[in-house]
């Protein structure tokens, strides 16, 4: 488990996002927390799966090829042959619903422990799909590739956050209104 701090501008966005948002980019650069050394237990750690989902070379492949299946679904040219890519991280569990000793009870039931994660994320997906799709968002800065779910009473949200790329478009657009007078 990991005692770093996750790096990336926006977390705390549903399991499928905020797997999609290990891939982020500023001023600086390109990023990919999932291709550190400490990346992975810093996901888990962040998700709050550390403890449940093994931090081992299969968890990583599920989930590097999982966030790559949802970040092709959240493409406006998602196809049959992108949904097909979802699907098959779908089908490495399931959910077996039980009867507890404090009643009904869901179980997660996977192939093997580290397609947990990956399997969680996918479902879940489908979960904001069957919720409020059009809640799913890309940050409407179009060099920021986050994604976020707007929970806004009015859904008005458009910025990953309004401290980087909102604050940068007010700034832009300031900017521009006062040098083209």
């Amino acid at each position: 488990m990991s005692t770093q701090a996750d790096p990336r501008p926006l977390t705390g966005e549903p399991l499928p996002l905020d797997l999609v948002n290990t891939r982020w980019s500023d001023d600086d650069g390109a990023y990919d927390l999932l291709e550190r050394p400490d990346g992975l237990a810093i996901w888990l750690t962040s998700a709050g799966l550390a403890g449940e989902v093994p931090e081992t070379p299969e968890t990583l492949n599920a989930l590097v090829a999982t966030r790559e299946a949802l970040f092709a679904m959240l493409q406006p040219t998602a196809d049959e042959q992108t949904r097909e890519l979802l699907n098959e991280t779908l089908r490495h569990g399931q959910i077996r619903r039980v009867l507890g000793t404090d009643g009904p009870e869901s179980v997660i039931e996977t192939d093997s422990p580290g397609w947990l994660a990956a399997w969680r994320a996918a479902e879940h997906y489908l979960r904001l799909l069957e919720e409020n799709p059009a809640r799913i968002r890309k940050c409407a800065n179009p060099e920021c590739p986050l994604r976020f779910y707007d929970v806004s009473k009015a859904g008005a949200r458009r910025w990953c956050s309004m401290a980087t790329c909102g604050n940068r478009a007010k700034y832009r657009s300031h900017y521009a209104r006062q040098h083209n007078r």
